[in-house]
């Protein structure tokens, strides 16, 4: 094991690693290779629902640093996850006014660790990632994060949906960022239960998650630029949170 890198490698170690519960980001397994143990990792893999890439020796070879892989790498993930639900009822029962932070399918970890700093500077109660298509929280979030990844909660869900439905039926208003409306975002009451969905760096908020939210806004761009970093906008907008809740405390 590599501790610095969250780096684990070979079968067993990998199956031993998903049987005892651990968090796994990402399996790497050796392209054109299949045995028994190999079959056994890929069954665990679909039940627990791992990400996975098929990948050349070389790869993982450096992954390793040129370790016995036995054709199969992990990266674990450093932090523990919440479960949505119990974070929820535990933020309503401690009277706070509810500010979740939503990522759909951000896959930059650079954008995901400054995410993750300005959230918990922010005072924002959780943030809720996709398991699947979502940038992993690895070394290197932690790190740009200035180890804020420690300090706030981290939720992943099988969907976005299913975190919406939740986040709604607790009576958390939802609010997705997009240049796909007139709305702006200084128009809408952040002083109520929200969550904040910001989207991917090239194709911003899915289609069909903009379908179910309560409401869609966006930042004034002033410039001849159509866009801002993902990070930027996020938080510009959890700041305007903030400026809310502070001026209607006053």
């Amino acid at each position: 094991m590599n501790s610095e890198n969250t780096i684990i490698f070979g079968l067993r170690a990998i199956i031993e690693a998903i049987q005892s519960g651990t968090i796994i980001n990402k399996v790497y397994l050796q392209k054109g290779v299949r045995s028994s143990l190999h079959v056994e990792l890929e069954k665990l893999i679909s039940e627990h629902r791992v990400t996975t890439s098929i990948v050349p020796v070389e790869k993982l070879n450096r992954l390793s640093k040129n370790n016995n892989h036995q054709g199969a790498v992990a990266q674990i993930s450093p932090v523990s996850f919440y479960d949505l639900e119990q974070l929820i009822e535990k933020t309503l029962e401690e009277n706070k006014i509810p500010l979740f932070l939503i990522l759909d399918q951000l896959s930059d970890v650079r954008n995901f660790g400054a995410i993750i700093r300005t959230a918990e500077c922010t005072g924002v109660n959780g943030i809720i990632i996709q398991k699947n298509g979502s940038a992993p929280v690895n070394a290197e979030t932690v790190k740009t994060s200035a180890g804020a990844a420690f300090k706030i909660p981290i939720c992943k869900v099988d969907h976005i949906k299913d975190a919406l439905f939740l986040l709604q039926a607790s009576n958390i208003k939802t609010v997705a960022a997009t240049e796909k409306t007139e709305n702006s975002i200084y128009n809408i009451n952040l002083n109520q239960p929200i969550a904040i969905i910001m989207g991917s760096e090239d194709r911003g908020v899915n289609p069909s998650i903009l379908k179910l939210v309560d409401f869609k806004a966006k930042l004034p761009l002033l410039g001849e630029i159509e866009s801002l970093n993902v990070s930027v906008a996020c938080g510009a907008i959890l700041y305007e949170v903030v400026r809310q809740r502070m001026v209607f405390s006053l």
